[in-house]
């Protein structure tokens, strides 16, 4: 299984506008529209990447730990033509599993305006929505036998919600790449 490393775009940048389709109710959410709360979490997933199933039973958690103090959204970018199992009404049973809604970008261009790079690419943005923290979840990979525990992305997210500053020195996140369609990849 080859892995992809997320690119660790700038701290400080203002979040990338989106309007994407959930893909459990067809409704519109932007970003503009979430609730105001003091971080939003913006994760590129999908539903057939071996380090997202990894990862599934954390992100259910962050979500029980997390939503009501935080906007947790996932975002999947996959060309569903190559990768059918990534289609909007597959990762409905994802949205199910983990407990936030899973929004869908058939275009690809808001995972661009993001960089992200890989699934899970974590994103987490304090409460005027400038990016504090872009990394890992934690050290746990499909077969290394470390725990599953989050404790990377916890710990930015408890300081954030404590009015504390996030430590700059992150460690980026591993996974599967964006499944780009052809012709779409960004540029490096």
């Amino acid at each position: 299984m080859a892995a992809t490393a997320s690119l660790m775009t700038e701290l400080g940048r203002v979040a990338p506008e989106f309007t994407l389709p959930n893909v459990e109710t067809g409704e519109l959410v932007s970003l503009q529209q979430l609730p105001e709360k003091p971080a939003t979490l913006v994760m590129f997933i999908c539903r057939h990447c071996p380090y997202v199933l990894h990862v599934k039973p954390e992100l259910a958690r962050l979500n029980d730990s997390y939503s009501e103090r935080v906007n947790l959204i996932g975002i999947s970018a996959n060309d569903v033509e190559r990768y059918p199992e990534d289609a909007p009404d597959k990762l409905a049973e994802l949205a199910e599993e983990v407990g936030f809604p899973v929004l869908y970008d058939e275009s690809q261009d808001v995972a661009k305006a993001y960089r992200a790079a890989c699934t899970p690419d974590f994103f987490l943005f304090d409460g005027q929505h400038r990016l504090v923290y872009r990394g890992q979840l934690d050290d746990s990979r499909p077969g290394n036998s470390k725990p599953l525990n989050g404790k990377d992305l916890r710990r930015a997210l408890d300081n954030v919600l404590a009015g504390r500053p996030v430590d700059s020195d992150q460690k980026a996140s591993v996974g599967c790449s964006i499944k780009w369609k052809p012709g779409n990849q960004p540029a490096s």
